[in-house]
């Protein structure tokens, strides 16, 4: 037996045992993994056991510490960047939110260097939806820097910044239910940045996540999961009260928002139901052009959160969510829209190869019928 297999096997012993590992155990059993020196039966049986315990704060660092070793990062970026996006696995196939914000993001100058990926357990991804709008992903980490810089917007594909999780892919696959790899692939920004506004699916991933991202040098990283009538979103919701664990670089916070606290009204998250991408890039197309509704007011309620998290303009007072100055940032969301800032930055987006990037494929704005 050979010295990896035998240190398998005996990470094995210890996770059947229900036996907890360090962070460093960690690092070393998931870079033999990325490596694709795990058999699938072993590999199986390992996230299996992560997720019939649960996975510790250590655990989850020591994985995203090994992913993000191997993960292919974007150059020069800049100080400010953010992320927002979500793990996914809520099983309620919304509209793509964190897409639209980032939009919204970018018309107001904020850089957002958005990790996405295609659908796992949604009709569309985020990756799906941009496809479906012309926008492909694109291998090019300079030209990426590029229009991160200049647009304020790059949209990063995990496939092609994590090329090393293809070798759990099979395994993910075949086992059919979230393993730890839904948690640590949206932890793993290859842009490293440090403002993150992360969705996660269960309330109980907010803790995991926040202190995750804090022990790796997060400026601002805040937790989210909303409450809905058909159960858990990661995503803020109309739909119910949210939750957010949030670091603000020297302390944590507990908070809550209503919808009511921004000023709307409750709405069932089946106002929200998406489909196929055609579908959500006609409904993202069709909000950002001025389209009234629940998608709009989502969407103006997590950008509201995300400007705190970007630096550009605090919701809390006395470490509680400021009604008053929630309601400002949603002000300055919908001026993002209502003026056209937002739908300027997908096109922006689009016209990139015009500019000298790469061709793109994939069926343009304009191509989606019904739509200007």
């Amino acid at each position: 037996m050979d010295t990896q297999s035998g240190s398998l096997r005996q990470v094995l012993g210890r996770l059947a045992n229900a036996q907890t590992l360090t962070a460093e155990e960690t690092e070393r059993l998931f870079s033999i993994v990325m490596r694709g020196a795990a058999p699938p039966e072993q590999l199986a049986a390992i996230l299996m056991a992560f997720h019939l315990r649960g996975e510790t704060v250590e655990e989850l660092s020591g994985a995203v510490r090994a992913v993000r070793q191997v993960m292919t990062t974007l150059p020069s970026v800049p100080e400010n960047a953010m992320d927002v996006c979500g793990t996914g696995g809520d099983g309620l196939g919304t509209l793509n939110v964190s897409t639209a914000v980032a939009f919204v993001l970018a018309g107001l100058g904020v850089p957002v260097a958005k990790h996405g990926n295609r659908a796992l357990s949604s009709r569309s991804g985020a990756t799906d939806t941009l496809m479906a709008l012309g926008i492909a992903p694109s291998e090019d980490l300079a030209q990426q820097a590029r229009r991160l810089n200049e647009d304020n917007l790059a949209f990063l594909s995990a496939p092609v910044h994590h090329p090393a999780m293809r070798h759990a892919a099979p395994v993910r696959g075949a086992l059919g239910f979230r393993t730890i790899f839904n948690l640590v692939g949206p932890l793993c920004n290859p842009a490293c940045v440090r403002r993150q506004m992360i969705g996660v699916y269960e309330a109980r991933w907010l803790e995991p996540v926040a202190q995750t991202l804090a022990a790796l040098g997060g400026r601002c990283i805040w937790a989210v999961h909303g409450e809905t009538d058909r159960g858990g979103s990661d995503e803020i919701t109309l739909a119910g009260p949210s939750r957010m664990r949030a670091w603000e670089g020297d302390r944590f916070l507990d908070l809550v928002l209503t919808p009511e606290m921004a000023g709307f009204s409750r709405r069932p998250i089946a106002a929200l139901a998406g489909g196929d991408p055609g579908y959500n890039a006609a409904r993202l197309i069709e909000m950002l052009s001025g389209q009234a509704g629940a998608y709009r007011d989502t969407v103006l309620l997590n950008t509201a959160v995300a400007l705190h998290v970007a630096g550009r303009a605090s919701i809390l007072e006395n470490d509680t969510v400021s009604s008053d100055l929630l309601r400002r940032n949603v002000a300055t969301a919908a001026q993002a829209i209502d003026s056209g800032l937002a739908r300027s930055a997908l096109a922006r987006a689009q016209d990139a190869d015009i500019r000298g990037d790469e061709a793109v494929s994939s069926p343009r704005m304009i191509q989606i019928a019904g739509l200007p």
